[in-house]
């Protein structure tokens, strides 16, 4: 690690901190120090990179001081807490968190759909929800087939969406159901039983009776496609799944919907997408296609028989990967490429 870029990861003890170090090497991301920093509780733990045995540190005030870029994955409160110190420090800060989403003059990006949000001048991104940058995968490509004034969205969002507690849990619960026990002692606060069972998602419920994951996916699709009056209606769920979020997806155009080849096409075409859609082998997107891969995967494809304007498609991606970490680290490899960030 001599040559490249001074980089911290903050949250580097949780699900999206271990993958970032992953993609880093798999990735030959341009690394010359890097400073991993958690919770008081986590100092003294150590994680592997290149070989090596890093020590995780306490995050402090001067834990950013001479650093580059810093990725946050440490949930709304410590983002709140720490962005401004490390930008303070020089550093340009990619959070993870939904702390500054729908802050005005911050970008919400998703580099294949809006990078050029990002300026010269930026010192924070914000990295979406992992639900929205999924479905905006997908949706982003279809607008060069017509406008979009309405989408529907129902999901299936795997355990790897509350971190590796929630994770861990599923695995504990998965066995103690099977052991014909009565659950484990490990059950986050709020959450039923989780093996084989779906339940909503597990945020408050808003006066409007959406509960927060769905809104975040409403208000942040809008600011990813820079569209303002596309109607959505989000139905989020958990499902038993360990990784990789899936969602059925309905799109309604102004005028009468692209045919399904056209779509294919489109959707072959993009970058970060990869059609699955193979109807006599009933091969279709799904988390075990989806899970620690880099696409999300479309498939599928379908009239809405219901309406001559619409379209049905099943997708599915890592939430891990491009719902969380791989969407930042790309964040950063854009910086870099536009001499932004230190070369």
């Amino acid at each position: 690690m001599s040559t490249g870029l001074k980089v911290a990861v903050l949250g580097a003890t949780g699900a999206v901190g271990g993958e970032f170090l992953r993609l880093f090497e798999q990735r030959n991301f341009p690394v010359s120090e890097l400073r991993l920093l958690a919770s008081a509780r986590s100092a003294g733990k150590t994680a592997d990179f290149q070989g090596e045995s890093l020590p995780i540190h306490a995050v402090s005030a001067d834990a950013f001081d001479g650093v580059d870029v810093a990725f946050f994955s440490a949930g709304a409160t410590r983002s709140k807490e720490w962005a401004s110190v490390a930008t303070s420090a020089g550093a340009v800060v990619i959070d993870n968190s939904s702390a500054f989403r729908m802050v005005d003059d911050v970008p919400l990006v998703v580099p294949e759909i809006n990078g050029n949000a990002i300026t010269e001048s930026t010192k924070l991104v914000a990295v979406p929800n992992c639900t929205a940058i999924i479905l905006c995968m997908a949706l982003a490509p279809l607008r060069a087939l017509g406008s979009i004034q309405r989408v529907i969205v129902s999901t299936y969002q795997s355990a790897s969406g509350g971190g590796a507690a929630m994770m861990q849990y599923l695995l504990d619960d998965t066995k103690a159901y099977l052991d014909g026990e009565e659950g484990t002692d490990n059950r986050p606060e709020g959450l039923p039983p989780y093996a084989f069972n779906v339940f909503s998602h597990n945020t408050p419920i808003l006066e409007s009776g959406a509960n927060e994951e769905e809104a975040k996916v409403m208000a942040e699709s809008r600011k990813i496609l820079g569209d303002e009056s596309i109607r959505f209606n989000v139905t989020c769920v958990r499902v038993p799944v360990l990784r990789a979020h899936c969602e059925s997806v309905t799109v309604e155009f102004v005028e009468e919907a692209p045919t399904v080849e056209a779509v294919r096409d489109v959707l072959t075409d993009a970058a970060g997408v990869r059609l699955v859609d193979v109807r006599e082998a009933n091969r279709f997107p799904m988390p075990r296609l989806a899970g620690e891969q880099n696409d999300v995967l479309v498939g599928r494809i379908r009239p809405d028989v219901s309406n001559p304007n619409g379209l049905c498609m099943f997708i599915a991606g890592d939430q891990l990967l491009k719902g969380a970490a791989l969407n930042a680290v790309q964040i950063a490899e854009l910086m870099q490429d536009r001499g932004y960030l230190p070369t």
